[in-house]
This record gives structure tokens, C-alpha cells and sequence, in this order.
């Protein structure tokens, strides 16, 4: 089974253009660097649901912090430490 795992978007990095992009993303803590390419409306301070690296969708905050704290609860988020 596959998941798309919430955060927020700390940074945003422009790389070619402003469609080609990645940004760092924090996991409940965990900073990962994320494919923006996806979420071309997305700020700095949004959620988005990430799967595989690359972000697929602009979430409200509310449930991803709902998510992230199952995810949590469930040792699902020991899979992102390096």
C-alpha cells in the first residue's frame, strides 16, 4: 500500500523557474527536501501531501495535523528519519 504523508512547507527553493521547484517540508519535526513541481499555487506555511518526494496536493491544515498525529501514534513516521 502506498501513502501520502502531510507537512508543511518551511522553505521554497526556485530552481529553473517557478515551476520547477523544491522546497524543504517538515514532517511533524522531520525535514525533507520535496518535489514543488505539483503544487505550483503552494507558500510557504501550506500543507501538502507528499508521496515519494514529490508533493501532489495543497491539504488544510487541520487534517494534516490530524494525520501527522496518527501517523505518529502508529510508529508510521519512522520510516522518514535518514
Amino acid at each position: 500500500m502506498c501513502l501520502a504523508v502531510p507537512g508543511k512547507i518551511e522553505s521554497i527553493e526556485k530552481e529553473l523557474d517557478d515551476v520547477f521547484r523544491s522546497g524543504k517540508v517538515s514532517f511533524g519535526g522531520l525535514i525533507k527536501e520535496v518535489n514543488l513541481s505539483m503544487v505550483t499555487d503552494a507558500q510557504v506555511g501550506d500543507y501538502v501531501l507528499v508521496h515519494v518526494g514529490v508533493a501532489l496536493s495543497i491539504i488544510d491544515e487541520e487534517e494534516a495535523r490530524k494525520t501527522l498525529g496518527y501517523l505518529q501514534q502508529l510508529g508510521e513516521l519512522s520510516d522518514l528519519n535518514p
